[in-house]
């Protein structure tokens, strides 16, 4: 990226998660080390996860940022254009540092850095390290936690040795001795479904996919506690039909995964056959429990987008 006094910002996708936050406060932190005029955005609002992390380190929350019109951007934590920030086709694209499948096209070359990787901030914690910038305590903290919300704790089938040997590299430097217990205060923060509303549930970590042509709705929520999920069941299917009609989708689903015992309870609405389809199990009364599914890039999107093939 060629050093200049425009603004550069930096971020990630609708409804936010810790990653797409993190990633985008720490990468525009490296930026402007290297002389860059960078400031760190969000396409949305905050979850109470990524909100206790951000408190923790005493690090204020990155200006909302909805129509990219006009301006120069850096996407990290993805790269399909849905899932932008309104307005990306009339923006300048500089770079994309990611760790999902590859949708994004662009008429002009640019740097782009994908990793197969469990969380975006690995890959810039390696950027910090290959340009010998030295990484702030905060920066490490906050990446750390990046990496072990995306990982579940390790346990997502996404993890890579990169994720843990770099997730013990940032806790030594933020000070953090039990990586494992503090994973889990930090999934913690996130997992109790209390005082939500069905709609902010369901949209807490929300991201539109476009599989052979056809608009799908992914959310996500990560529990402790399955018996919440089973007890607001019915308004959040309800919900979902809801969310289905009004904004034009095939299918639109909730992927409620218990992070104690390693599976997810996934809740849909509209074509729910494509889910039938990817999963070979039977779908009753709008839901199906599939052990072992942790992660929605790794073991729902590519079976569903599948599925979804003529």
């Amino acid at each position: 990226m060629a050093n200049n006094n425009e603004t550069v910002y930096v971020i990630g996708h609708k409804s936010p998660d810790t990653d797409s936050i993190c990633s985008a406060i720490a990468y525009a932190r490296f930026l402007n080390e290297l002389g860059e005029n960078a400031i760190a955005a969000r396409s949305g609002e905050i979850n109470p996860e990524t909100e206790f992390v951000l408190n923790k380190f005493n690090i204020q929350v990155p200006e909302l940022l909805t129509d990219a019109s006009g301006k120069r951007l850096v996407l990290v934590d993805h790269n399909e254009p849905a899932q932008g920030p309104d307005n990306i086709d009339k923006a300048e694209i500089l770079e994309v540092i990611d760790h999902h499948k590859i949708a994004f096209k662009y008429s002009e070359p640019i740097y782009f850095h994908t990793e197969p990787v469990g969380c975006t901030a690995t890959i810039i914690a390696w950027e910090y390290v290959k340009y010998d910038i030295e990484i702030a305590t905060e920066i490490a903290g906050i990446m750390l936690s990046a990496i072990l919300s995306d990982t579940v704790v390790f346990k997502s089938p996404t993890t890579t040795e990169d994720d843990v040997e770099t997730a013990e590299m940032l806790a030594e430097i933020a000070e953090i001795e039990d990586i494992e217990a503090f994973g889990i205060e930090v999934k913690k923060a996130k997992s109790s479904l209390k005082g939500m509303t069905p709609e902010a549930i369901i949209y807490s970590d929300f991201k539109d996919f476009e599989f052979s042509g056809k608009k799908v709705g992914i959310g996500q929520i990560e529990v402790v506690d399955m018996t919440e999920v089973a007890g607001r069941k019915t308004e959040l299917i309800n919900k979902l039909k809801e969310i289905t009609k009004n904004k034009s989708y095939i299918l639109t689903v909730l992927i409620a995964t218990d992070i104690m015992n390693e599976g997810s309870d996934v809740i849909a609405s509209g074509e729910t056959g494509y889910i039938e389809k990817a999963f070979n199990k039977a779908f009753k009364d709008n839901s199906v429990y599939l052990e072992g599914v942790m992660s929605r890039k790794k073991d729902v999107v590519p079976p569903l987008e599948k599925a979804f093939k003529p």
